[in-house]
């Protein structure tokens, strides 16, 4: 790739690579800004006819396309308020054209940054008709990432298949210990002294897609349950914002149930 930066005079920003040794893999990640005039898409036609030769998997991205996010909540707002914040300062490069929600708990924050709420509750034998309804949803705001907010629902594989690598859950516990809808609890009956906070891309396994980032924070025998979840909150925001924010730099790239994350 490195010749042919060079051959369309462009200007290499960043370049970063790593190599698993184990698996006989190589990655690598480069951010260029083409000369002027350059035609994104005919550098795309002639790096094909290379990426063949040599049977190498590969993207190209424009940073200046900005991603349409979709937000999914529950009941639990922390992690909607920190996103929703840091999208309103700057932080993520983004569009956030819908909130769904399957209780209504998160419309006032919705209405406060004036996106629009979708309220799609999810009862006894209606789930397949509620993801139909949130396909069609994310099909006409033309979205290409879902982002779980703690959305304590647990997605179909159907569903799922539809959107590879485009799904980010945030998990609360450092997986693949505590998986399920009480780590915390269960964190507590085990004693433990560090308690973590996971994000990752969804998959048909519940909580065993690619990890993208994880944070942990101490506690002590003092500490009650509603300690550690108050505790565990602040690391939720922290993990589920950095990995949105790296997929939407093009930082992440996913391979045989693991990420390489580029500085």
């Amino acid at each position: 790739m490195n010749f042919l930066v060079a051959e369309y005079d462009a200007n290499i920003l960043h370049a970063g690579q790593h190599q698993d040794a184990e698996l006989g893999r190589f990655f690598m990640r480069i951010e260029f800004e083409p000369s002027a005039g350059l035609p994104i898409q005919h550098f795309g036609e002639r790096f094909a006819r290379v990426a063949a030769e040599f049977q190498m998997r590969w993207t190209l991205a424009e940073s200046g396309k900005r991603h349409r996010v979709c937000l999914f909540v529950s009941q639990h707002l922390h992690c909607l308020a920190d996103l929703l914040q840091r999208y309103k300062a700057g932080e993520l490069d983004c569009e956030i054209p819908l909130i769904i929600g399957n209780h209504a708990d998160g419309e006032g924050l919705a209405q406060f940054y004036g996106i629009p709420f979708h309220h799609l509750p999810v009862r006894n034998g209606d789930k397949a008709f509620v993801e139909a309804e949130q396909q069609r949803l994310l099909r006409e705001y033309d979205v290409d990432l879902v982002v779980l907010a703690r959305y304590m629902q647990i997605l179909s594989a159907e569903f799922v298949a539809q959107w590879p690598a485009q799904i980010i859950n945030v998990h609360h516990s450092f997986l693949p210990a505590f998986v399920g809808s009480k780590p915390y609890h269960a964190a507590f009956q085990r004693g433990v002294k560090l308690i973590g906070a996971t994000s990752h891309y969804v998959t048909a396994d519940l909580d065993e897609g690619p990890i993208i980032e994880q944070d942990v924070m101490r506690v002590t025998q003092g500490d009650t349950i509603p300690d550690l979840v108050r505790k565990g909150r602040d690391l939720e925001r922290v993990v589920l914002s950095r990995a949105v924010r790296w997929h939407l730099e093009h930082r992440i790239l996913h391979y045989d149930n693991k990420t390489v994350i580029f500085d």
